[in-house]
C-alpha cells in the first residue's frame, strides 16, 4: 500500500544537497518524507508525475518550500565527483611541507583585434606567428617561455575576437599579470573594453602598451584619456596603471615591457612549490592525427613529468610525451611552463584542471565519472522533426511562426568548439531558437550527416569539412552541410539567415579530389604529389584545400600538373598525376587534395 509521512514530521536541519532530475523516490527520503507524499503534494499544484519521473528545479525547490526544507540543487555527479576528488587527492596536503620558490609570471597579451598583440608576441618571441591565422585574427589559444635578461616569462596569446571571450577569460584565470594592448592610432574598442573587465575581475594587476607609436597619426594622450576612463589612471597622471610606448613593428619600448613585467612580478611575490605532483590547467585540446589527444597545459604547481598518471576533466592517461613551445620533447615541466601533453584518453575542455594521480587506476576512475556527468548534463537530445534547416527559417519567420534552427556543429579544437557554440547562442531572438543537437571535435563524418538528417539539422563546420562519403550522403539524403574558416563569416552568415535575410550570392563547388600516394623530392622545385585522382576533375590553376584526417591544414592553388612528363590541363577521375602546389611542402601519403570553385547562384526571396 501506498505509504504517507505525517506532515509534522521533522525535515532534516542544514542545508541539503538533492540532485537535478531527481524522482520523487529519491527526493522523499531526503526530506523525510515518502516518494508518495512528493508525487500528492505535486498533483493538488497541477502537476501530473510518477514517483519514478525525474522532476524539475522548480518542483524540488517547491516542496521544499512548502515543508520548510532548505535545499541545494547539484549537476548529477557533482556530489560524487567531489568525494572521489577528496578521496584521491587527499594526500596532496603532504605537499605543503615543500618549500615554495619564485616562480615566472605568466603574463597573458589581451587587447582588440588588429591592435598588434601577435606582433607584440612576435617580436618578443622572435618567430614569425602571425603568417598562420586565418581572416587576421588568432584562432586558438598559444602559450610561450622566453627569457629575457635571464629570467623566464611564460606568455599566452588569447583571441581578440569577442566570441572567444569565454577562451579570454579562462586566459586571465590562469595569469598573474595582463598585458592590455592599444593600437596609439585607433583607441580603446570593444574588445579592449572586455579586457579591461576580465582582468579586473580576476584580480590580476595590468599593464597598457601603446602599441603603434610608429604610425603618424598615433595619439598617446588620447589612449591615457580612454583608458583612465575605466579606471586605470596612468602613472605619471598620479594613478598606479603602468602604460609603455612600444612599436611591435619596429621593436622600439620592448625592453622597457618586458622590464615592467620583471618588476611586477617581482611585487606580486609569484611562488609555488616546485616539486611534487603537478596541477595545471589546459589551455587547448584537439585531435592530431598520428598523435591522438593532444592538450596545451600551463603547469602552475609541482613537476610533471613523463609517464605520469594524469586526469584532466574527462581525459585520463599515462603522459607519454611532453613538448615544450619549441617542438622539443622534454622530460620534466616545473611551475608556469606551457607544455603539450599526448597520452590522454581523449581531449579535454579549455579550462579543465590537469592533475597527477596516485596511480593510473584512480585517473580513470575519476574521469569516467565525469565523462558520465557530462553526459547527463551536457548532452541534447536530437529535436526530431520540430526543428528547420537554415534555408527553411525564412519561411517559417514570415509565416510569424517560432522557428528553432537546429545544428550540429564540428570544430578542429575544443576551444574554437566552445566558442563558437557560445556566440551561437548568443543570436538567439524570441521569434528564433538555436538547438546544438551535437557538438563535437574532428572532421564531418557520415554518422553527422545520419544524424542532422534525422533531426532536422543543419551542419556546420569550422575549419573541417566532409570527406567525399559523407559528402555524397549529405546530397543524398538532402543536409545542408556550411564550412567556415573565419568565425566572423559563419556569424554573420547564421545571424542574417535567423533575421530571415539570407540570400546567397556564391556556392562553393567541389571539382575534383586526389589522394596523395607518394610524394618526391624535386632539386629547385621542392616537394611533387604523387596522385591518384579519386572523383572529378584536377585542373591546373584551380583552387585547393589540403586535408588531413578531415581537417584543413592548408589552402592554395595547384600550380603544376602532369601525367607522367608531359604537362596537363586537367586530369580524370580514376588517373594518376603529379601534382604542385603552391608554397606547401608538407606533403604525406594518405593526405587528400580537395579543388573547388566558387560559382555565382541566383538570390532567393
Amino acid at each position: 500500500m501506498t505509504t504517507y509521512q505525517p506532515s509534522n514530521a521533522p525535515v532534516p536541519s542544514g542545508e541539503i544537497i538533492v540532485e537535478r532530475g531527481s524522482t520523487a523516490r529519491d527526493l522523499g527520503p531526503k526530506l523525510n518524507r515518502s516518494g508518495a507524499d512528493v508525487v500528492r503534494f505535486l498533483f493538488l499544484q497541477g502537476e501530473m508525475v510518477t514517483a519514478v519521473q525525474s522532476l524539475t528545479d522548480d518542483m524540488i525547490e517547491l516542496y521544499a518550500a512548502e515543508i520548510g526544507a532548505t535545499v541545494r540543487m547539484v549537476d548529477p555527479g557533482e556530489k560524487e565527483e567531489a568525494a572521489l576528488m577528496a578521496k584521491f587527492f587527499e594526500d596532496d596536503e603532504d605537499d605543503i611541507d615543500i618549500a615554495a620558490e619564485p616562480r615566472a609570471p605568466i603574463v597573458t597579451v589581451m587587447g582588440h583585434v588588429d591592435h598588434g598583440k601577435t606582433s607584440l608576441l612576435d617580436r618578443i618571441r622572435k618567430t614569425n606567428v602571425t603568417a598562420g591565422e586565418a581572416g587576421g585574427i588568432t584562432q586558438h589559444i598559444g602559450a610561450y617561455r622566453v627569457m629575457w635578461n635571464d629570467r623566464p616569462i611564460a606568455f599566452l596569446d588569447t583571441p581578440g575576437h569577442e566570441a572567444f571571450t569565454a577562451m579570454r577569460a579562462r586566459g586571465a584565470g590562469v595569469t598573474d599579470i595582463v598585458i592590455l594592448v592599444v593600437a596609439a592610432d585607433d583607441g580603446v574598442m570593444p574588445q579592449t573594453i572586455e579586457a579591461i573587465n576580465h582582468s579586473k575581475a580576476a584580480g590580476v594587476p595590468l599593464i597598457v602598451a601603446v602599441n603603434k607609436m610608429d604610425r603618424p597619426d598615433a595619439n598617446p594622450d588620447r589612449i591615457l584619456q580612454q583608458v583612465s576612463e575605466y579606471g586605470l589612471v596612468p602613472e605619471k597622471w598620479g594613478g598606479d596603471t603602468i602604460v609603455v610606448e612600444i612599436s611591435a613593428l619596429q621593436g622600439t619600448g620592448i625592453d622597457e615591457l618586458l622590464e615592467q613585467v620583471v618588476l611586477v612580478a617581482e611585487l606580486e611575490e609569484l611562488v609555488s612549490r616546485p616539486t611534487g605532483r603537478a596541477v595545471g590547467t589546459v589551455l587547448e585540446a584537439k585531435l592530431e592525427p598520428g598523435r591522438g589527444p593532444v592538450a596545451t597545459v600551463m603547469i602552475q604547481k609541482g613537476e610533471l613529468r613523463v609517464g605520469d598518471p594524469v586526469v584532466a576533466g574527462a581525459g585520463w592517461g599515462k603522459v607519454k610525451a611532453l613538448i615544450d613551445d619549441s617542438g622539443k620533447q622534454i622530460k620534466v615541466a616545473g611551475p608556469s611552463t606551457p607544455v603539450q601533453i599526448l597520452g590522454l584518453s581523449e581531449p579535454p575542455f579549455a579550462g579543465d584542471e590537469l592533475r597527477v594521480a596516485k596511480d593510473l587506476a584512480n585517473a580513470r576512475t575519476l574521469a569516467e565519472a565525469r565523462s558520465q556527468r557530462q553526459r547527463l548534463t551536457g548532452h541534447q537530445p536530437a529535436v526530431s522533426g520540430g526543428g528547420a534547416r537554415l534555408e527553411d527559417l525564412f519561411e517559417q519567420i514570415q509565416r510569424g511562426e517560432t522557428a528553432t534552427l537546429n545544428v550540429v556543429l564540428k570544430a578542429d579544437v575544443q576551444g574554437s568548439l566552445e566558442a563558437v557554440s557560445e556566440s551561437l547562442r548568443k543570436l538567439e531572438r524570441d521569434d528564433v531558437k538555436l538547438a546544438l543537437v551535437h557538438r563535437g571535435v574532428g572532421g564531418i563524418t557520415e554518422n553527422d550527416v545520419t544524424l542532422a538528417n534525422a533531426s532536422n539539422a543543419t551542419i556546420i563546420g569550422f575549419n573541417v569539412r566532409p570527406d567525399k562519403r559523407s559528402r555524397d550522403l549529405a546530397e543524398t539524403e538532402g543536409v545542408e552541410v556550411r564550412t567556415y574558416e573565419i568565425i566572423y563569416k559563419l556569424i554573420e552568415e547564421i545571424q542574417a539567415a535567423m533575421l530571415g535575410l539570407l540570400a546567397p550570392e556564391f556556392e562553393e563547388v567541389v571539382t575534383g579530389e586526389a589522394e596523395v600516394r607518394e610524394v618526391f623530392r624535386v632539386p629547385k622545385i621542392g616537394a611533387i604529389a604523387g596522385c591518384f585522382v579519386r572523383d572529378g576533375v584536377i585542373t591546373r590553376g584551380s583552387k585547393v584545400r589540403f586535408l588531413r584526417d578531415g581537417t584543413i591544414i592548408w589552402k592554395g592553388s595547384v600550380t603544376s600538373l602532369r601525367r607522367f612528363k608531359d604537362d596537363a590541363r586537367e586530369v580524370q577521375s580514376g588517373f594518376e598525376c603529379g601534382v604542385g602546389l603552391s608554397d606547401y611542402q608538407d606533403l604525406k601519403p594518405g593526405d587528400i587534395i580537395e579543388t573547388f570553385e566558387e560559382r555565382e547562384i541566383p538570390r532567393t526571396a
